[in-house]
């Protein structure tokens, strides 16, 4: 089996360092990250310029875009064989709700999803350092064996969610709904050292959706969260009423 990882924090990132170590014995591992944290820059591809691909000492490759440049480059450049699966984390932070819209990290495991390959987006949910990577590197490790043993009938992409603990129990994990958050808090504006106004964007809102069954509410119950999702946005209730809009 061939996996290859990426994130969005960036090569160097402890939980990618982790995960690579921890999925070693079950895969053959290709890692291919951004140079740099690239956190929040969703599914952006670079088409402004050219992307180069260097070598860490690691063996990491690493490239100067995004996370998504990083897997279409790999899947449609780089690799001589198609992997079998994309994960793209360990995330140091929870990617939960309306943040996946944002995620580099689950935007990874997207282009892995939209490229016809089964992938997997896993984040430790830990609001400070993130002390427990290898707990979410054995959750990911148990559902690449999971996967191993009954391989998906079609293109899958979920997104995994892991409390920082240092155990999670094997009856933990739980198949989820994404929840929802309040609007996000105000810009925080400040003035810059050559007295300009700048701006940094807002913390996330709370949790407004966090009832039993969504992401939220597994993790805040010291439970795996993990959520099949898609890619199709069209809203289909209201297909009929902007179909009315056009009537003579």
């Amino acid at each position: 089996m061939r996996i290859l990882l990426s994130n969005d924090d960036g090569y160097f990132a402890p939980g990618l360092a982790i995960l690579a170590e921890t999925l070693g014995p079950l895969a053959e591992i290709t890692v291919v990250a951004p140079e740099r944290d690239r956190s929040g820059a969703s599914n952006s591809l670079t088409l402004d310029r050219p992307l180069s691909l260097r070598r860490a000492p690691s063996g990491f490759y690493f490239v100067n875009g995004t996370p998504t440049d990083c897997v279409h480059l790999a899947v449609t450049g780089m690799l001589d064989h198609l992997p079998d699966m994309v994960i793209s984390g360990i995330n140091h932070g929870a990617n939960m709700g309306d943040d996946t819209i944002y995620s580099g990290t689950v935007a990874a495991a997207t282009e892995g999803y939209l490229l016809g390959i089964p992938s997997i987006a896993v984040s430790l949910a830990s609001q400070g350092a993130g002390r427990h990577f290898e707990t979410a590197a054995r959750v990911v490790a148990d559902l690449v064996r999971r996967i191993q043993a009954r391989p998906p009938t079609e293109p899958m992409l979920l997104n995994v969610n892991v409390p920082d603990r240092a155990e999670i129990a094997p009856d933990s994990v739980r198949v989820t709904r994404l929840g929802k958050r309040h609007k996000a808090e105000s810009v925080v504006k400040t003035t810059n050292p050559r007295g300009q106004t700048v701006y940094w964007v807002g913390a996330a809102g709370a949790a407004q959706d966090a009832g039993d069954g969504t992401d939220f509410y597994a993790v805040a119950s010291d439970q795996v969260s993990i959520t099949p999702l898609q890619m199709d946005l069209t809203r289909y209730n209201q297909m009929d009423s902007v179909k009315a809009w056009l009537k003579p």
